[in-house]
């Protein structure tokens, strides 16, 4: 991620951004200042650190005590594998003193900020089935169109098996409390400030029902599914459970987390389809129950894929933890005070919530 956001990682969990040259990069060292300064009793701001990186003040290399850098909370620390997107926010990407050039610049860079309220500025979105990121910069952010930036958004979270689901959904969670925030104050306006999105990659517990196998993964996903190879290998504490033998068996795989689980695709030449067998192995008793489910190719394209998307990405709602995902606002060179609400920041966060809620419901 410090290359998407241009920063540096400080093995202390730490981020050192490098302040950008005046007027923009005091400009934001004197706003997190006045929001993080501990004689703050201001409520509005109090209640802002919740929504931005935690910050530590400046710092400066030995080296080169010229340079001035500031040191920020590393959202990103929590997460395996963090998913991370970049989002400007606002009808106007250039700030009130804003000369002709700079305005005429900032339009042409994307002359659709005005109608769309934001502007992806960048993505990192892990992909299960190869153990790898895929990443967006600018340029993939500034080719959405009205019409397309609902596919372009969700692309982030799309993990190459499903779209995470309960990710959208804790999304739109966390930026209806900053737009809260905007909704009730009145005394700072944002330009070309961002949200940053992290979720966790790798999928966190699901319980759900494939046939008649209930299948609890504990944590984890794993690294392939139906990628070519024949087998599916699992590292992972997952319960496979025939429903009518529930009781019983669960006792003992609670014991024996030593497990391995195949997924296994045979072909059948003669018939042209093959046929998914769910098994699970304890190598410990080297024993193979039998509850597996079958399902041939004829349902394949109407229900297999959904199914997995079932497993691996649905989550119940008692689990649905928000933790697994962070929105906070970045980038703060050009906030200025101000007595009106922030309509443009306002109007982007809407227009982001409405896409994202289209993602869900479709």
């Amino acid at each position: 991620n410090a290359s998407l956001l241009g920063i540096l990682q400080h093995p202390d969990g730490t981020v050192l951004k490098q302040l950008q040259p005046p007027p923009r990069g005091p400009r934001e060292q004197e706003f997190y200042n006045k929001v993080y300064d501990s004689d703050c009793c201001d409520s509005i701001l109090l209640e802002l650190r919740e929504y931005l990186p935690k910050y530590f003040g400046v710092w400066s290399p030995p080296t080169a005590p010229n340079d001035t850098y500031l040191k920020l909370e590393d959202v990103t620390r929590k997460f395996n594998k963090p998913c991370i997107m970049d989002v400007k926010i606002g009808q106007k990407s250039y700030d009130p003193y804003a000369s002709a050039e700079k305005i005429q610049q900032q339009v042409s860079k994307y002359p659709l900020m005005e109608e769309i309220g934001f502007l992806v500025l960048g993505m990192r979105v892990y992909h299960v089935s190869s153990d790898s990121y895929e990443t967006q910069n600018q340029h993939y952010g500034r080719s959405l169109t009205k019409e397309t930036v609902k596919d372009g958004i969700s692309k982030f979270f799309h993990n190459g098996y499903c779209l995470r689901k309960d990710a959208i959904a804790a999304s739109i969670q966390k930026i209806e409390k900053i737009l809260a925030w905007f909704e009730g104050q009145k005394q700072l306006n944002f330009y070309a400030s961002s949200l940053l999105f992290v979720y966790e990659g790798l999928c966190q517990a699901t319980t759900v029902r494939l046939s008649d196998v209930t299948l609890a993964e504990k944590r984890g996903v794993p690294k392939g599914l139906l990628s070519g190879g024949d087998i599916l290998e699992y590292n992972n504490n997952i319960h496979v459970i025939n429903s009518t033998e529930n009781g019983k068996i669960e006792a003992s795989v609670s014991k024996g987390l030593s497990k391995f689980y195949a997924l296994h695709k045979k072909a059948y030449s003669k018939r042209h389809h093959s046929q998914l067998s769910l098994k699970v192995e304890n190598l410990e008793q080297d024993n193979v129950w039998k509850s597996s489910t079958c399902i041939t190719q004829e349902h394949l394209n109407g229900n297999v894929i959904p199914q997995l998307e079932k497993v691996f990405c649905h989550m119940p709602a008692e689990i649905k933890d928000s933790t697994n995902v962070e929105v906070r606002m970045i980038d703060f060179a050009h906030v200025f005070p101000s007595n009106t609400k922030d309509e443009g920041y306002i109007y982007g966060l809407k227009n982001l919530i409405t896409v994202l809620q289209n993602i869900l419901d479709n």
